[in-house]
């Protein structure tokens, strides 16, 4: 008789009869063996801590970084030595699709659902819905959040959401300032934060990603010793192209830029720097949890909000790709995606072509801690457990939903339908490859493309019914009067 027993780097089968403590030829009275078995059997089932077994979760989502900017994804001017690292020991994705911009992707990512029943505005998440931080924390995560929030100015925001620590860039204020009538941006040098709620002037040369990527630190190793979730929407990459401190035009004395896209007139240079720095803080991350002791139960994940911003391009596997952020092609929804979990990744180092999208994330949190989807949750994303196990064959993911402003697009690996979200004017693209698409004719498509082309348009249709069914009341009201779905 034996059993399969848990344990941080898996699951192992003990035999009851005959336990492994006992050598063959010994023999105990049936009455001490069972006695002795299931005291074995307690100790190993109930006898390590919560930060033993159930593991650590890191969630970074870089902003504005698409799949071209990683030198790990074949970009040629990016490097990102670290996240090289965290993919060679993983698993590294190469279909997964986000939203076109922020707002919609976070949305999508926290509440694991199609942004047509929930997303209510940018830069606002509807205050009655769930997120996997509410649920991890139900299950006995120390839960926190840094980095970009924009997601309500309420100052319980983030722990309304689940998050008990926070440290963010627009949470209660726009993250600028006007200096001599100037709009400076605050995000970067000298950061307008906001930790808990209480906001903080920065003013001596600190730098905004630095500050937030130090507050994760700390709270892993405050929290070490039981099971934890950071979730890092990261402030690197967005414009403004700015000077990062390790930039040869780093200045502390100032206070940001005075435009937009960046006032420094060099943003492929700077959009560079900034990649630099955003994995250089993923490896301090990485280093923290080695120096805390809990790296090898510790999954992290990394992805991108959504496609690269304009201007930048990308010279990427012999060709150039120019930043399609806010657009519903493939320059404007293909991210990076990558996992690294030692303890709990089977036959790393795999690269696999395997659909994601944002609504696999939060079934995939919920099956790593234990902890349990929301009642009514509706089935939008499929748990990428089964291809960290490499076993990709027990999950069903045959297509991905993108729903943005008056568009939708449904896609698998090889073709897109775009369409009005009422369905007309669907166009069908077929794909070679990354950012190898051409758009296809109707009178071209052969018989297996038409039929296609009808099975996503019965999808737009079904879906398009499900318009703000999961809204608050609130969220509902706020939604309908969003007439352009921004």
């Amino acid at each position: 008789m034996t059993c399969q027993i848990f344990w941080p780097h898996g699951f192992r089968m003990v035999s009851l009869l005959k336990p492994v403590i006992f050598p063959h030829s010994y023999s105990l009275p049936p009455m001490i063996r069972s006695i002795v078995c299931l005291s074995l059997f307690t100790f190993l089932t109930f006898g390590t801590s919560p930060a033993e077994t159930q593991p650590n979760i890191i969630l970074i989502m870089a902003d504005d970084m698409g799949f071209e900017a990683l030198s790990a994804n074949g970009s040629e001017s990016c490097k990102s030595p670290n996240l090289d690292k965290l993919a060679a020991k993983g698993v590294r994705f190469t279909n997964c699709f986000s939203n076109p911009i922020c707002t919609p992707s976070r949305v999508k990512l926290m509440t694991g659902q199609y942004n047509v029943r929930n997303y209510v505005k940018f830069g606002w998440l509807d205050r009655g819905q769930t997120t996997f931080a509410h649920q991890l924390k139900k299950s006995g995560y120390a839960t926190a959040i840094a980095g970009k929030w924009q997601l309500g100015k309420d100052k319980d925001s983030p722990q309304h959401f689940g998050f008990e620590q926070s440290c963010l860039w627009q949470h209660t204020r726009s993250g600028r300032s006007n200096e001599g009538g100037k709009n400076i941006d605050r995000r970067f040098v000298n950061p307008l934060l906001e930790i808990n709620g209480e906001e903080k002037d920065h003013t001596n040369g600190e730098y905004g990603p630095q500050v937030c990527t130090d507050f994760i630190c700390d709270f892993i190793d405050q929290n070490k010793k039981k099971p934890f979730l950071v979730y890092y929407p990261m402030i690197l990459t967005h414009c403004p192209f700015d000077p990062t401190p390790n930039s040869t035009d780093w200045d502390p004395k100032r206070l940001g830029s005075t435009t937009y896209k960046g006032d420094r007139k060099d943003p492929q240079r700077h959009f560079r720097d900034m990649v630099a720095y955003a994995d250089k803080a993923i490896g301090q991350i990485v280093a923290q949890l080695e120096q805390s002791g809990v790296r090898d139960n510790t999954l992290v994940i990394f992805t991108g909000d959504n496609g690269t911003d304009k201007p930048i391009v990308t010279p990427w596997n012999g060709t150039k790709i120019v930043g399609g952020k806010g657009t519903m092609s493939d320059t404007g929804t293909r991210v990076p995606l990558i996992a690294s979990w030692p303890a709990g990744i089977q036959k790393p180092g795999r690269v696999v072509t395997d659909l994601v999208e944002f609504t696999d994330m939060f079934p995939t949190l919920c099956e790593v801690t234990g902890a349990k989807l929301p009642k009514d949750h509706p089935a939008d994303g499929a748990s990428i457990v089964p291809v960290l196990q490499n076993k990709a064959d027990a999950r069903t993911k045959d297509w991905v939903y993108i729903w943005y402003r008056k568009q939708v697009m449904v896609r698998n690996k090889h073709y897109s339908l775009l369409a009005n979200q009422d369905g007309t004017n669907a166009a069908l693209t077929r794909y070679k490859g990354p950012f190898k698409g051409k758009q296809l004719a109707d009178n071209k498509l052969s018989k297996a493309e038409h039929s296609l082309k009808e099975q996503f348009e019965a999808k737009i249709a079904e879906l398009a019914k499900s318009r703000l069914t999961t809204a608050s009341k609130e969220g509902r009201a706020q939604g309908l009067k969003n007439k352009t779905n921004r």
